[in-house]
Parts: structure tokens; C-alpha cells; sequence
């Protein structure tokens, strides 16, 4: 959580940032009243803030039809009994209040204004706010429409709309530019998001005036360069986003906490193999390649955990987790990581971890972690390892390892018939996490694996090129 902003008012504005998934909510608060706007699921957390500042929350705003999460909307309506605000396009399935253009809404001395700001989305709406009787705002809700160095990108919706959306988010981010300098600028949106376009900074807010200065969609002289920017370097994104507007739209189930999770003992698990049950195992990379249960994915339980699961998954499979100890603390981490992007079948837990399952006498399976110095090596001394590349193809613009197979990682499910099973796979990506799961679907394929588990392709570049160049 962010500091508060100070106001001119009695207001105060509190960030909440989930870092997985790359967004921010908002806590607004005007003497006793408050609103939140762009809630993740888990919003009791929001709800919980409010209460420590005695203030009534009134409202959720939402900006747009998310993508990317499942809204909390509804969590805070049913502890609150607040009105929830949604852009009038949305198609919304709900009871709610529609906004658009012009559409006013006050909230102690605040009055916040909807701007329509399509080109994220379709539907898109920011929210202007004014501090009393101020003629100008002090700060704008922009969702995913003018970004922190960056914009919503225009392409989720299918190539049919990109064309369309990227003139609208053009002009609505010229309009955005006219606000005053001084307003502040409040995406949901930022870095870590698959939802922005070009790479944004780190900061989670700013101004217009920053905006102005620093943000190449902006200061592009005209439209066939702002075009180039947003799309230039769009990113593939996780496969489970296809699924969050319907769940948005038609409004998700009332949870009211972090559901409990069952715990699962071996023997419970070894009936459940073989089905459709997924086993994720949350440890380290090289704790799960020391032992690990046949046919397990190795997902490492951290901030990005749930949009892995949800890429590679088919969603909403039945899964049981293998988690990393204490198991209390990494239990209720998982399980809100996976609700914010609507997973309902989680079947349980393994109780006592891979150390119940190893005690119980149940199978494990095993493979050798290595570092980029290992693959220098070995290519030097020949014959060239068969290395997989497993990072996106904006990636390899940067550098490749020559000769290696340059498969996305969200692509090798598919593609694992045409790796070799008569000798090891190199896995590489970034930095060792992508690779890690790479690596035990080789392993659950019955493909000889072997991760580089730290380091990357740019250690390695760094460390080996020159190398193999003196070496010819």
C-alpha cells in the first residue's frame, strides 16, 4: 500500500497493489465516506481499510469489463451494501448504476465525473475528480486508458477490433492530455500487467504533466507513430483472460473470505492420479527437481504464481497443490492468488508436503539443475546440446543462444511431440522461472530434461559468446 496523497479536502487516497497481476485498486476516502474503484476479488481488504478510517464505503467504480481478473465488485456490495458504478457498454448481466459521459457522482465534498476513454476496451470510462467546487480536477481514474509511462493495450479483444481501438485509445489519451498538468494520474494498470502495451515504469502513479513529458504515446507527433508504440511490442498474454469478462459480466459468486483449502494426505493424492486432477507444486525450482511427484508442474509460488497456473492450465481444472513450507502462510497465498482469476476446483493440498508423499513410499522422479557455465561448457566441448529456448519471441529480439529451439513457453504443451527423446533438453529462458516449468513438462512428457535454473540467455550471451567465437 502507498502513502496518501494530500489534498486540498479531506481526502485521502490509498493505493492497493496486487504485484502478480500488476494492478492497482483505490481506497478514495472524503470525510466519512468511501470509494473503491477497480476491487480484485479479494477486496475485503479494501472493505477492512475503509473501516480503520471510520468511513462508509458508497460506491465501486469500475473503469472497464476486466480482463485480467476477477472483479470484487460484488465482495464489496455484499459486506457494504454499496452501488456499484460500470460503464454503460459493458453489457453488464447485474443490477448496477450505467455511466457515461458526463455522468456525475458526489461523495462527501467530492464529485467524480465519468469520461468515456475507449481503446482499451470498447466500453472504457475514466473518472475525473473534483475537489468541491474546484472548475478543474485534481486527479483522474484512468483504468487502462493513459498508463504510467504507457496505455492500455488494443488487441485483447481480437485482431477484428484492434485497428478500431487503437484509433480510439489515440484519441482518448489526446484527450486526457488536455486535463491541467497538476491532476494526477491513477491507472489500474502497470508494470507487471499483461494488460499494457509498451513496457511502463514502475511507478504506479503520476501526472498529466509527467505524462506529457515522458510517455512516447504522447508526445508521438501523429497517429501512424502513435500506432507503431502500442503495438510494437505487445506481448503474448495469459490464456485464461479469454474467461474473465463472461465471469465480469455476468458477476461472480460471493465468497466473503479466502475459502479453506483441504489437506489432502498421500494416499488421498495417489488415488486422485491419473485423472483429470492437476498436481501444481509451489516449491523452488531446485527442490522440485530433486523429488517431485510423476507428473507434477513445477509453478514457484510467487507474486506471478496464479497468471501461470492459468496460462498453462486448462482453466478451472480440478488441481492439487504441493506448496512450500509454512504451509499456513503459503496455503492462503495460493488460494487468493487463484480466486482473483476465477479458479473454483481447487481440490486441496498435499498435508506434510513431498516429504509425506517420499515417507509413504509413493514414487518420486528427479532431474539435474545446471547453470549457464554448465552449457558453455558443454557446448565447447561438443557436440552442441540440444537447447530450448523457452521465452517469447519480443525476447529473442535481444539474444538467442545459437542453435537452440525457440518455442513460448504457453506453446510447448503442444509442440512437445517434436522434441527429441533420445537425448537431454537444455531448458533457458530469462531468468529460471519460466524454465522451471518448462522443464517439468518435459519431465512429465517422459523427455530427459535438464533446467538452467539460474541465469539466462543474457548471462549467457554475457559469459560464453566470446567464448565459442575464439573457440571457431
Amino acid at each position: 500500500m502507498i502513502q496518501p496523497f494530500v489534498w486540498e479536502v479531506e481526502m485521502d487516497l490509498d493505493v492497493f497493489v496486487t504485484a502478480g497481476l500488476g494492478d492497482s485498486s483505490y481506497l478514495l476516502v472524503s470525510g466519512r465516506e468511501a470509494l473503491i474503484v477497480d476491487p480484485q476479488r479479494d477486496a475485503w481488504r479494501l472493505h477492512q481499510a475503509a473501516d480503520q478510517r471510520g468511513a462508509t464505503v458508497r460506491a465501486v467504480l469500475e473503469t472497464h469489463v476486466h480482463n485480467d481478473y476477477v472483479s470484487g465488485a460484488h465482495e464489496i456490495r455484499s459486506s457494504t451494501g454499496a452501488q456499484i458504478l460500470a460503464p454503460a457498454k459493458g453489457r453488464y448481466e447485474f443490477p448496477h448504476r450505467p455511466v457515461d459521459e458526463g455522468d456525475e457522482l458526489l461523495l462527501s465534498a467530492l464529485r467524480l465525473v465519468a469520461m468515456a476513454t475507449p481503446g482499451h476496451t470498447y466500453e472504457h470510462v475514466s473518472y475525473l475528480v473534483f475537489e468541491g467546487d474546484a472548475a478543474e480536477p485534481a486527479a483522474v481514474f484512468t483504468g487502462g486508458s493513459l498508463l504510467v509511462g504507457s496505455a492500455g493495450r488494443p488487441d485483447l479483444l481480437g485482431p477484428a477490433h484492434t485497428d478500431e481501438l487503437t484509433r480510439a485509445q489515440y484519441d482518448s489519451l489526446r484527450r486526457l492530455a488536455e486535463l491541467p498538468a497538476t491532476a494526477r494520474v491513477l491507472p489500474t494498470h502497470g508494470a507487471g500487467s499483461f494488460c499494457v502495451a509498451a513496457m511502463p515504469t514502475t511507478r504506479r502513479t503520476s501526472t498529466i504533466e509527467e505524462e506529457q513529458r515522458d510517455n512516447a504515446l504522447l508526445t508521438a507527433p501523429d497517429f501512424a507513430e502513435f500506432s507503431t508504440e502500442l503495438r510494437g511490442e505487445l506481448m503474448a498474454y495469459p490464456r485464461y483472460y479469454r474467461h474473465m469478462a463472461p465471469i465480469n459480466r455476468h458477476g461472480a459468486p460471493v465468497l466473503g473470505r479466502v475459502p479453506d483449502l483441504p489437506a489432502l494426505t498421500a494416499p488421498d493424492l495417489a488415488q486422485r492420479l491419473g485423472g483429470e486432477v492437476w498436481v501444481v507444486d509451489g516449491r523452488d525450482r531446485d527442490a522440485f527437481a530433486a523429488a517431485h511427484i510423476p507428473g507434477s508442474v513445477n509453478i514457484e509460488l510467487n507474486s506471478g504464481f496464479a497468471s501461470y497456473v492459468g496460462w498453462m492450465l486448462p482453466f478451472d481444472a480440478p488441481l492439487v497443490l504441493v506448496l512450500p513450507e509454512p504451509h499456513d502462510t503459503t496455503r492462503a497465498e495460493a488460494v487468493t492468488q487463484l480466486i482473483r482469476i476465477g479458479w473454483t476446483r481447487i481440490t486441496g493440498y498435499l498435508d506434510g508436503g513431498i516429504d509425506a508423499w517420499t515417507g509413504g513410499g509413493y514414487e518420486v522422479r528427479s532431474y539435474p539443475t545446471v547453470g549457464v557455465g554448465e552449457l558453455c561448457d558443454a557446448t565447447l566441448a561438443g557436440p552442441p546440446p540440444y537447447v530450448l529456448d523457452v521465452r517469447q519471441e519480443l525476447e529473442r529480439a535481444w539474444g538467442t543462444v545459437p542453435g537452440s529451439r525457440q518455442t513460448f513457453l504457453a506453446d510447448l504443451p503442444e509442440q512437445l511431440a517434436d522434441l527429441p527423446y533420445d537425448r537431454p533438453v537444455w531448458v533457458i529462458c530469462s531468468n529460471g522461472h519460466r524454465a522451471a516449468i518448462a522443464a517439468s513438462l518435459l519431465d512429465r512428457a517422459g523427455i530427459e530434461a535438464r533446467l538452467i535454473g539460474e541465469g539466462g540467455v543474457g548471462e549467457w550471451r554475457q559469459r560464453c559468446a566470446a567464448a565459442l567465437t575464439a573457440a571457431r
